[in-house]
């Protein structure tokens, strides 16, 4: 019986949902915390003490992403690989990469320095959006209507200590409904896709920041730009991220690597979790 590892750094839904089908489906399967662990240059891979295929799991962008490169070096099999999330952590990189694929992306324009930044959206014209290059849950981004709430928002990424905040990087605000779309790609298919509606309170639609979720009619025209798009950065399980733009349709916001579904789950027709579980021992057998 194949092993399943799914490593996580703060136990969720998610996690504990995935843990449970897979057990459910007889598969010796083991939650590991990501804090807890130690690898050297000259571990071995049955040292870990799991085997088969890992779920990484861990919220933590840099976390994830190291502990799954020195498991790669160790030759277990990751869902997501290296690539597919160094790819789908920074958006800069993400947009790059969409981009090059020709998928239809917001106008997205990057800056290395804050007086660049000021002018740049000076020269673009208000409104525009302010993100983190790394990030999630919304934290981080802020509309910019005007110069003056575009001068105090440089000050304050200025006065930051990370060097990932002299990276701005400033996008469109798109002409779009109240809602965004979110749908989960597992390996080659679209397993659901949910609209995200904003709260009152609140013109981010994360599901997170008190967004409601609503079942979306997956149409053809979905499926090929979002499939399109989860190859585009390498593939496995992943969120697409996509707006409707009033004039030009549907546009690809983000794609994220360690995607949440449970608000997706709510409104589901199918066992998102299980699917995953499915797809992971599809991989293994390969």
């Amino acid at each position: 019986m194949v092993d399943i590892c799914i490593i996580f750094d703060k136990l969720r839904f998610e996690e504990k949902t995935l843990y449970d089908k897979a057990i459910k489906r007889g598969i010796r399967t083991q939650l590991i915390d990501a804090k807890n662990m130690t690898i050297s240059t000259t571990s071995k891979k049955d040292e870990l003490g799991f085997g088969g295929i890992v779920l990484q799991r861990s919220i933590s962008h840099f976390r994830g992403l190291y502990i799954t490169a020195c498991l790669e070096f160790l030759g277990f099999m990751v869902i997501n690989d290296f690539n597919v999330s160094q790819i789908c952590g920074n958006k800069l990189v993400t947009s790059l990469q969409l981009a090059r694929n020709n998928i239809p992306v917001p106008s997205t324009s990057f800056a290395f320095s804050a007086e660049r930044a000021r002018n740049l959206m000076n020269e673009i014209g208000y409104p525009v959006v302010l993100k983190p290059v790394v990030g999630s849950w919304g934290r981080g981004v802020f509309p910019i209507r005007n110069e003056e709430t575009a001068n105090m928002l440089l000050e304050t990424r200025e006065e930051n200590g990370s060097a990932l905040s002299r990276i701005y990087y400033i996008q469109e605000m798109i002409n779009r409904p109240p809602r965004d779309l979110r749908c989960i790609v597992v390996g080659d298919s679209v397993a659901t896709a949910i609209y995200r509606y904003s709260s009152d309170s609140e013109w981010r639609t994360n599901v997170s920041r008190g967004g409601k979720a609503e079942r979306a009619t997956i149409t053809r025209e979905l499926e090929d730009i979002v499939l399109k798009a989860a190859r585009s950065v390498g593939g496995g399980v992943l969120g697409v991220d996509l707006m409707e733009d009033t004039n030009r349709g549907l546009l690809v916001n983000e794609v994220n690597n360690t995607v949440e579904f449970k608000g997706a789950q709510l409104v589901a027709e199918i066992d998102i979790a299980d699917s995953i579980v499915q797809y992971a021992l599809n991989i293994a057998k390969k």
